[in-house]
């Protein structure tokens, strides 16, 4: 990360970085090395070879009894005065702490570094090197370094952090990693503006960034502090293994980060440790990141690592122990989001639950990710949803993840709907109206996204029916105010099932409202042999309506103006999200519609024309039959009043004579004859 890590505290005025006694028994100029030997530069011949792992230090008894406490039990306890040899393969930090160890017991000058003041604390703790057997010992002096000098430098913090990775569960156990953490994570929580030290960070890009090995020898107090940008942190503390790497991030929240910077540098970590996180194309966040330390860094201990897994395609599992490590950095990454909506964006969660299912992470974990996917479904695209099914599925994408990232995602805006408000009257009321808009509009881009999604993978000759409807019948009927991205998907799938049964068909369409189409998926349905009948029909009654509104309202230039202003956008916006193979049949729909208006034009003529004619047939059938109504009654009031006047006059004649009184009876009955 550095371009020396020797440098970092070679020099510093505790006791200039360097240890050293002036008691010991044995008179050396120093150690030396002979293969995998090492030899004390000494007229005495040694007494005792200590063993560890393939190294081996011949050495004096007397220097290491009186500073070790571990030497002395493992020798008087034993009761072997000619015990000569003793392994130390468990010893931390490796044979390389022990000769710094080996070195200060004879009194030879030891220098501290950042980088090995880690393994020789912990192998003064394994050793006993306490003030009980001499003042000044070397646990009391390896302590005082690590709080006075490293814990006040940023990168000193980072390296010895850094370097305990190795060291588990001796640094761990003596607090080193906590103390680490919290000197990060108190330094990465201050004003940018007041930061003195140097960091690897990169400066905004429109300032030149100088090379590493320039940068040692400048800090942003020398230059203009308003250059430091807040994630000036993150390329350091990315460096650290997953577990000291969560470590500091808890220790960055109890203190008050804001949670975007906590989403930002989680992301950073995570494209840098998960190659397969990084989309095809843009690797270079990743390759920046990897030369930066590889130039910066003289450490041995850093080669290697997760950040040099080198993954093949998108799709393949990393051998067993990589994918190992990479699992457990994904665990860990979800179990630290912040639980802020916007913490991190939609597309980096669909990415990490991708490898999450590629590398069979935890299911519950799992199912915690799909939630923190579905707070911000909205956010999401196309691309990142095209999910491989992993689990031996017979459909090529994870249709059943989409569905549940569709129904966490209505959860999550039933919820915030429902969820109680402290305030005034007024101000719920505007919340209230505020937040119904906000997921009216999140629940359409969400319709969009699924229209477009169905309509990828029905081309899938596996996908189920069953599965298809379920999806596109998730959102409630408002979520869509125009079904034509639906009815490209319901194309799509017909396109690719042909075998599909008439009932089948129905079955399919009813999930599309007909009366939602515009007027170019109209004209294509109506031409589209592979829906049924039926709906062909329904999709032409709603045709002839919308075509007739839109004449009808012609007249009103204003009207007109605002009416056909958005069927053109619609149009537009139709034929770029359609699919090559609808191109033709739209073409050929367009070129119809001037048609398709002259006739409705000269339909429209001969139905006015035809209640003309019916007029003029109504008036003369009332020419025709009213002479025949008025004689009818006229001649029944005449005969009616000739019998009445017939009547009259016998009644005054009062003729007893029995001929006259025939005619008399006989009248009536010819009165109700004519009558009837």
């Amino acid at each position: 990360m550095w371009e020396s890590e020797s440098e970092s505290v070679s020099g510093r005025d505790y006791g200039n970085g360097v240890l050293s006694t002036t008691k010991h028994g044995v008179k050396t100029d120093g150690f030396e090395q002979k293969g995998q030997s090492w030899y004390v530069e000494t007229d005495i011949p040694s007494d005792l070879l200590v063993q560890i792992g393939d190294v081996s230090f011949h050495l004096h008894k007397y220097p290491l009894l009186s500073r070790s406490g571990k030497m002395n039990r493992i020798i008087y306890e034993t009761r072997d005065e000619e015990l000569s040899r003793i392994a130390l393969n468990d010893l931390p930090g490796g044979w390389d702490a022990f000769e710094l160890a080996a070195k200060f017991c004879y009194g030879i000058a030891v220098d501290l570094t950042a980088t090995n003041i880690s393994g020789l604390r912990c192998a003064a703790e394994y050793l006993e090197m306490t003030e009980d057997l001499e003042e000044g010992n070397l646990i009391f002096k390896t302590e005082a370094f690590l709080s006075y000098v490293v814990l006040s430098s940023w990168r000193d913090s980072i390296l010895v952090l850094k370097s305990c990775e190795r060291l588990s569960p001796w640094a761990e156990n003596l607090q080193i990693v906590r103390r680490c953490s919290e000197s990060i994570a108190w330094k990465a929580c201050a004003n940018p503006k007041g930061i003195k030290w140097q960091y690897t960070g990169r400066l905004p890009t429109s300032v030149s960034s100088p090379k590493w090995n320039e940068m040692k020898d400048s800090s942003p107090s020398r230059n203009n502090q308003q250059l430091v940008p807040p994630d000036w942190w993150f390329e350091d503390v990315s460096i650290l293994r997953i577990d000291h790497f969560v470590r500091v991030i808890t220790a960055i929240k109890v203190k008050g980060m804001r949670h975007e910077l906590i989403g930002a540098v989680l992301m950073h970590y995570a494209t840098k440790w998960i190659p397969g996180l990084i989309k095809e194309g843009s690797g270079s966040l990743d390759d920046c990141s990897n030369s930066s330390i590889s130039n910066g860094s003289s450490s041995s201990s850093w080669k290697g690592g997760l950040h040099m897994i080198v993954s093949g395609s998108r799709d393949e599992v990393p051998p067993t122990v990589q994918a190992k490590d990479q699992r457990m950095i994904i665990e860990s990454l979800i179990s630290i989001i912040p639980q802020q909506k916007d913490s991190v964006s939609c597309s980096f969660l669909l990415r990490l639950l991708r490898m999450a299912n590629l590398l069979k992470v935890a299911p519950a974990l799992v199912t915690e990710l799909e939630k923190r996917v579905g707070m911000q479904f909205e956010q999401a695209t196309l691309a990142d949803l095209l999910i491989p099914s992993y689990n031996k599925s017979e459909t090529l994408y994870d249709v059943d993840l989409v569905q549940r990232l569709l129904e966490h995602f209505l959860v999550q805006e039933q919820t915030e709907s429902s969820s109680p408000s402290r305030s005034s009257f007024s101000e719920k009321h505007m919340h209230d109206a505020n937040q119904r808009g906000t997921n009216l509009n999140a629940k359409m881009r969400v319709a969009k996204l699924v229209d477009s999604y169905l309509t990828e993978v029905s081309r899938d000759r596996n996908l189920s029916l069953t599965k298809f409807q379920v999806l596109a019948e998730a959102l409630p009927e408002s979520a869509r105010t125009c079904d034509d991205g639906l009815y490209r998907a319901i194309d799509s799938y017909l396109k690719a099932h042909p075998t599909l049964s008439e009932h089948e068909r129905k079955r399919l369409c009813r999930v599309m409202d007909c009366q939602k189409l515009s007027i170019d998926a109209c004209m294509h349905a109506a031409q589209n042999e592979r829906l049924p009948l039926r709906v062909v029909v329904q999709v032409l009654f709603s045709e002839q309506v919308k075509i007739s509104n839109a004449i009808s309202s012609s007249s009103l230039k204003d009207a007109g103006e605002s009416h056909y202003q958005p069927l053109v956008s619609n149009r537009k916006t139709l034929l770029e999200a359609t699919p090559q193979s609808f191109q033709e049949g739209w073409t050929t729909a367009k070129k119809d519609i001037n048609t398709l208006k002259f006739e409705l034009d000269t339909m429209k003529a001969k139905y006015l024309q035809l209640q003309n004619d019916m007029d003029n047939l109504q008036k003369q059938f009332d020419k025709i039959t009213k002479p025949k109504q008025g004689s009818g009654w006229t001649a029944g009031w005449k005969k009616l009043s000739k019998l009445t006047k017939m009547t009259h006059l016998e009644s005054q004649e009062n003729s007893p004579h029995a001929p006259n009184a025939e005619p008399t009876r006989k009248t009536p009955r010819r009165w109700r004859n004519s009558i009837s």
